[in-house]
């Protein structure tokens, strides 16, 4: 038995030998990646990445040759069945481990940012609605079983979550965001973390960092934002992935931030990563982003200098295939890299693929996988709580909801088609554009179906009226005889999720402004202009403007890509079957311009009298959402009403469903303060907790904040904790915090050192 392969020693025992017997060569293929891919059409229309057509790869033989590191998507660049993709699978790792001398077989990633990208697999809600769900555990659960899957067929690593936090609504991966506020999403995003690793999958937080708040919310675009928000807005929440949630992988981002690539600093992917928080994973390149030095950024005359680039500033694996990292023998030779850099990425994803049990004696890439449902009845019943739970009341004031009508006209391009309902990055919206011929590969229901099978009574009339991009507004004259002819009117507008401008919302799919795209705009305003009690149901990936409509609707209802289940979850909204108990994770906009984009706002930054003419609050806030129950919260106190500046503040507040029927109200916590030595936001969401409770029960929160909490990057760039006059503020919105509760920091301003308390402790009674 060869050391590497003993399970008996230690695990750096075990690399430490490996890298010994290894050549030079052997240990940069470990850093290559092999996609076995259908050819690109050569247009770029129908690429399932990034500038696909515009980057070619070696053959097989020619990049696994001295070995490889990662196998690149394996099951979900095509159409195929669990059977064949875990025989093909198979297929490749026994050539990998063939042509190794060591017979080391390769990490299969794959994508699973909606759940498995695979052909038939469960479409889950997008991420945008995990964040809408303000529930970690259930995001917790759906990781789990998502991970679960992916194990049983063989698959190692998943390409998810994304951590970027909104800037910019107008950018195209909002959808795959899970919200604008760095608590919320560092919270959801390390319970997803730990839900796919607890299932044997190794979780990859994406994109590192800056990606969102691209100039324009354009994608790609250069990220010209300052020290502070970068430490205190967009890299909270992967630090808690990554001292929390443990996380074995991260990815690059693909922007540049002040001038530097994000796939070249050696400040983000090494001092803040490594050396600050302390990650031992690997760094992973987002598809050809190290090629993009060259090609893009301008920054490196040829491969071989981006590829030495990266590697120095501590990006291990290139994805999706072995490319400038080919040439990094040339680097070495051209006195670019060291071979001790080359061997430290090395022993990298050498661990990674000792602790998955790849190098152990008897590993067979044969057995290593087995065919499994993708759409089973446990994923589609987690499915189901996911979409209920995401769904977002944001006014009913006309108590048309839930829905007690003898017809309904049932309208919009949403009506009939299902596909609205799924990201991006769902395979159906993913890869089946290549493949007009084929159906979704899983079972679907319509908004138009579910409704009819939600109201068995009741007359229901669909009629599109519009398309969900096309300006043609013909079909609105049906629409408006429909909504004339009914009891009430369902308009239901949004999005259809593509990639590199096939869509309305997705991955290159960005937006000039916050108006609704197409036509549907036109389609409201003239059901509206009927009279009849219409209520407003946008699907969509990103928050549109709704402030011409939402005095005018009678109910407005929100929701995000709510999966394969989102037909019937929201046909249980709308007959009271369901309780929304969804809370916004981004704000709604007013106007479809001339706003901040988030709640997350310095004072000059919200409104202001007679300083500017436009107002930029939004129309429903972060953390707004109705119940057709009705809660209070009350009795707010605190331990203490002065807290030593490296002391504990604890708060309590009692939740109490004033209503007639169940329901789940999330609590929420900002923290403002009130002078410091730089200009901070208004507020920052510091806690929530969901809580389900029965009519007139109640239950009373506790909290405990360390003052790690109330941490910000000073004037000298150094995180403190400054004594002064604080708020801890507490509600169910951004904008509805009916509790203000005054306290002081006290003693002497203190530097706060890595290691910060990145969470506060909520227990419920």
């Amino acid at each position: 038995m060869f050391p590497w392969s003993d399970t008996t020693r230690p695990v750096d025992e075990r690399v430490e030998a490996l890298l010994d017997a290894m050549s030079l060569a052997e240990q940069i293929g470990q850093l290559g990646a092999f996609w076995p891919r259908p050819k690109s059409n050569g247009a770029g229309l129908n690429d399932v990445a990034p500038m696909e057509s515009a980057m070619s790869s070696g053959e097989f033989e020619e990049v696994s040759a001295d070995g490889l590191g990662h196998l690149t998507r394996v099951f979900g660049s095509a159409p195929i069945d669990p059977e064949t993709g875990v025989a093909t699978l198979a297929r490749f790792q026994q050539q990998v481990q063939q042509r190794s001398r060591f017979g080391i077989p390769a990490i299969a990633h794959e994508e699973c940012l909606t759940g498995f990208t695979a052909y038939g697999a469960t479409v889950y809600p997008a991420a945008i609605a995990w964040g809408a769900t303000f529930d970690p555990e259930l995001v917790g659960e759906m990781a789990h079983a998502i991970g679960s899957d992916m194990a049983a067929l063989g698959v190692h690593q998943g390409l998810s979550p994304l951590l970027d936090v909104v800037r910019d609504y107008r950018w195209g991966r909002v959808e795959e965001t899970i919200g604008e506020d760095p608590f919320l999403v560092g919270t959801l995003g390390t319970a997803y973390v730990r839900g796919l690793q607890d299932a044997g999958v190794q979780a990859t937080l994406k994109h590192f960092v800056g990606y969102s708040a691209a100039r324009a919310g354009r994608n790609h675009a250069p990220v010209t934002i300052g020290t502070r928000e970068l430490e205190d807005v967009l890299l909270p929440p992967f630090e808690m992935a990554v001292r929390e949630g443990e996380v074995a992988s991260v990815m690059n981002s693909y922007s540049d931030v002040d001038g530097v690539p994000a796939g070249a600093s050696r400040h983000l992917l090494t001092e803040v990563l490594r050396e600050r928080w302390g990650f031992t994973g690997t760094v992973v390149s987002d598809y050809w982003s190290i090629s993009f030095l060259e090609s893009m950024h301008h920054v490196a005359d040829d491969l071989t200098e981006a590829g030495a680039l990266s590697l120095n500033a501590g990006l291990d694996i290139e994805l999706p295939e072995t490319g400038a990292y080919a040439h990094l023998a040339e680097a070495v030779e051209r006195g670019l890299v060291s071979e001790g850099v080359i061997r430290e990425a090395a022993r990298r994803i050498l661990r990674q693929k000792v602790q998955l049990g790849l190098l152990d004696e008897g590993w067979d890439a044969a057995a290593a996988g087995r065919a499994v449902h993708l759409d089973s009845e446990r994923n589609r019943e987690i499915a189901r709580r996911m979409a209920e739970q995401s769904v977002v009341l944001c006014a009913n004031d006309a108590g048309v909801l839930p829905l007690r009508a003898d017809s309904i006209a049932l309208l919009g391009p949403i009506s009939e088609n299902p596909l609205t309902f799924m990201g991006c990055y769902s395979f159906p919206n993913h890869v089946l554009p290549r493949y007009p011929e084929l159906a979704s590969g899983l079972p679907l229901t319509s908004l138009a179906d579910a409704v009819r099978a939600e109201f068995p009574d009741t007359r229901v009339d669909v009629v599109a009226g519009v398309d969900i991009l096309d300006p043609d507004t013909s079909g609105i004259e049906g629409a408006v005889a429909a909504a004339r002819d009914a009891a009430v009117a369902v308009v239901a507008v949004g999005d259809l999720a593509g990639m590199f401008g096939g869509g309305t919302s997705g991955e290159g799919c960005d937006s000039v402004d916050l108006r609704l795209p197409g036509a549907q705009a036109d389609l409201v305003r003239a059901v509206l202009d009927t009279g009849t009690p219409t209520l407003l149901l946008v699907v969509s990936g990103r928050p549109y403007s709704l402030g011409e409509f939402g005095d005018r609707a009678a109910a407005v209802v929100q929701a995000f890509m709510p999966g394969a289940e989102g037909g019937a979850a929201l046909a249980g909204v709308l007959s009271g079957r369901v309780n929304p108990s969804g809370k916004l994770p981004v704000g709604v906009p007013d106007h479809p311009g001339g706003q901040p984009g988030t709640y997350i706002a310095a004072p000059l930054a919200w409104f202001t009298d007679g300083v500017s003419n436009l107002d930029p609050r939004p129309l429903y806030p972060f953390g707004h959402g109705l119940s057709y129950t009705t809660f209070a919260v009350s009795d707010l106190a605190l331990t203490a009403d002065e807290v030593p500046t490296d002391g504990t503040l604890t708060a309590t507040v009692r939740l109490t469903n004033t209503g007639e029927r169940a329901g789940a109200e999330v609590v929420q916590f900002y923290l403002s303060d009130v002078t410091a030595q730089v200009v901070r936001p208004i507020k920052l969401l510091a806690a929530f907790r969901k809580v389900h409770l029965e009519p007139g029960a109640s239950a009373t929160l506790r909290v405990d904040f360390s003052t790690d909490l109330m941490s910000f990057t000073g004037v000298d760039l150094t995180r403190v904790v400054e004594p002064g006059a604080m708020k801890l503020s507490v509600g169910t919105s951004s904008e509805n915090l009916p509790l203000v509760a005054d306290f002081r920091l006290t003693g002497g301003l203190r530097v706060v050192g890595e290691g910060r308390t990145l969470s506060p402790t909520v227990t419920v009674e």
